[in-house]
C-alpha cells in the first residue's frame, strides 16, 4: 500500500514532461508519407483549357506543386511570393486548385494579380490531394525527376522556407 501512494505524482510528472516535449515542437512540420515515395498519378482537367494536366508529362523534370484554392486565406498572403519566383530553368511551378469551382479560381487568379503556374489541374472533389496527404491548403511538394517526392512544406510560403528550405531542394534535385 505505501508503494502506490506516490503513484499519481509519478503519472502526473510524465504527463508534464510530455506536454513539455509537445510545446517544442513545430505543429508546421507534418511528416509526410509520401517523401522519397513516387508522386500519386495526377490526371486531372487543366483549370484554363479542355485539356489534362498530367504528372507523367513531367517525368524526367524537377517540378514544384502548389495546392492552393480560391477560398484559402494563407493561399491570399504566398500569391504575390509565387508570382515573383523565379524557379531555374526547366523547373515548373504547377498548381493543384483544391476543392474549389473552376469559375471561383480564375476569378481569384485574375484579381490576385496573374497566374504563376506552367500550369494548373482542377481537383474539385479533393480525391488527388487525399493521395497527396494534404492537411490543409497552402501545401507545396517538389518533385524530382524520377517522379518521387523529395521534399513537402505544409503553410503558405514566404521568403524564408522559399530560400530556407525549398530552394536547396530543388537545386540538388538538379544535380542529380
Amino acid at each position: 500500500m505505501k508503494n502506490t501512494r506516490f503513484l499519481p505524482l509519478i503519472a502526473f510528472a510524465g504527463i508534464l514532461v510530455m506536454l513539455a516535449v509537445g510545446l517544442t515542437l513545430n505543429p508546421r512540420d507534418l511528416p509526410s508519407a509520401l517523401i522519397g515515395k513516387e508522386m500519386p498519378d495526377l490526371s486531372l482537367p487543366s483549370l484554363h483549357d479542355s485539356g489534362q494536366v498530367r504528372s507523367a508529362d513531367y517525368r524526367g523534370k524537377v517540378w514544384v506543386i502548389n495546392v492552393w484554392a480560391s477560398w484559402c486565406v494563407a493561399c491570399q498572403a504566398e500569391h504575390q511570393l509565387l508570382l515573383n519566383w523565379r524557379l531555374p530553368d526547366g523547373v515548373d511551378l504547377v498548381g493543384l486548385n483544391y476543392k474549389d469551382h473552376p469559375k471561383a479560381a480564375r476569378a481569384w487568379l485574375q484579381d490576385m494579380g496573374g497566374d504563376p503556374y506552367a500550369a494548373i489541374a482542377v481537383d474539385t472533389v479533393g480525391k488527388t490531394g487525399i493521395d497527396l496527404g494534404v492537411y490543409g491548403v497552402p501545401e507545396t511538394f517538389v518533385i524530382g525527376r524520377d517522379g518521387h517526392v523529395l521534399f513537402r512544406h505544409t503553410g503558405a510560403l514566404d521568403e524564408q522556407s522559399m530560400l530556407k528550405k525549398i530552394t536547396p531542394v530543388i537545386r540538388e534535385a538538379l544535380e542529380q
